[in-house]
């Protein structure tokens, strides 16, 4: 089991431990409710050094990326970051990723912990040979800051003015004398950072982070909420390799008009139709859908949840689920099977919940 840099810290802080694909990671401190209301209403700080970060450079890198990624990396501009997939031949989804333009021939990719050593086998494998690869997590942590006065807090533990970054930008800043990525791309729905820092810098930066007593550590079960009410897919839940992400995003993400791999089943899906789509359900009560649980329209299965939870933002359960197109038209009526209970569930707009200062300008 890896531990992230910060391990002890969650230890000595009292933190419920759990495993996570293939780390033992702080699933809650205070409570999830307590610090999932606290990201929402000051500013969290979540350890996500699980994640994974590569670096590709070199003049074929551009190319290379543009060929293994379905978002459009040419159009990246450095100082920018993209979301988008790496898929299979089949079409079947690998992970997905977040792209950053370093500098003209230099991009990291940010890609989930439990995929990270296939993710590098597969695209080390369809490099060109003048392409240099790194995989740089073993010795770079990451610390993403979020909630609506995480500005105004980091700043104030740090000392320092942070840059003004659109959503989806980054710049390079000294923080403690420590060189330090900045960027906002999120994962919570709420206004945040992200900081790649060299592992070594890790505890330091906690303790600067938490020492004013104004930003609070936050688990992974908080996170989980918070992305649920943001409508964020998980990998492993709403994506896997069994499924093209055209039915996820109904064709977001995706920029058809390059080659890349998996393009023809993307294509297929998006023209011929993927028969179930991903989509939002609010339950009329608290009780909870969990994965696997049976979609249904009277007697009839039309999909399953991949993801549910209460909402504490809303005060009542949500979910994402594959659900038969015909049954995914907002404001229709249908049911879960819940380990033999009927929840009563409607098809929602998503985000569930959205708060208006997340994507404002830093």
């Amino acid at each position: 089991m890896f531990k992230t840099p910060l391990h002890r810290k969650h230890v000595a802080l009292g933190a419920k431990m759990a495993p996570f694909a293939g780390w033992e990671m702080p699933i809650e401190y205070e409570g999830i409710l307590a610090e999932h209301a606290w990201t929402r209403s000051r500013t969290s700080v979540f350890d996500t050094s699980h994640m994974g970060e590569f670096s590709l450079r070199g003049p074929r890198a551009e190319a290379d990326l543009e060929r293994l990624l379905t978002q459009n990396v040419s159009s990246i501009q450095p100082g920018q970051a993209r979301y988008g997939y790496l898929l299979r031949e089949d079409g079947g989804c690998l992970d997905d990723l977040t792209c950053y333009r370093i500098g003209p021939d230099a991009f990291w990719l940010i890609v989930n912990a439990g995929t990270l050593a296939a993710d590098a086998e597969w695209i080390r494998a369809r490099l060109s040979s003048n392409t240099q690869f790194e995989d740089m997590s073993p010795h770079t942590a990451k610390l993403d800051v979020q909630g609506p006065h995480a500005r105004e807090d980091v700043e104030a533990a740090f000392g320092v003015k942070l840059p003004n970054l659109r959503y989806f930008r980054f710049a390079m800043q000294r923080l403690a004398g420590v060189p330090t990525l900045i960027s906002r791309t999120g994962y919570t729905g709420e206004f945040g950072y992200e900081f790649y820092i060299p592992s070594s810098a890790a505890i330091d930066f906690w303790n600067i982070l938490l020492k004013p007593g104004v930003i609070k550590p936050a688990g992974l079960g908080a996170r989980d909420t918070l992305r649920l009410e943001a409508g964020y897919p998980l990998y492993g839940h709403e994506l896997g390799p069994d499924r093209t992400p055209v039915a996820a995003a109904r064709g977001q993400f995706i920029d058809f008009n390059k080659e890349f791999i998996g393009r023809e089943a993307c294509l297929r899906d998006r023209d011929q139709g993927c028969g179930r789509y991903l989509c939002g359900l609010r339950l009329a009560s608290k009780r909870a859908a969990r994965a696997g649980d049976k979609v249904m329209l009277g007697d009839r299965v039309v999909g399953a949840v991949t993801s549910g939870s209460l909402a504490p933002s809303l005060g009542v359960a949500v979910a994402l689920a594959y659900v038969d197109d015909a049954q995914t038209a907002l404001g229709t009526k249908l049911e879960i099977d819940a380990r033999g209970a009927r929840l009563a569930a409607e098809v929602a707009p998503m985000p569930f919940y959205q708060n208006g200062t997340a994507r404002r300008s830093g």
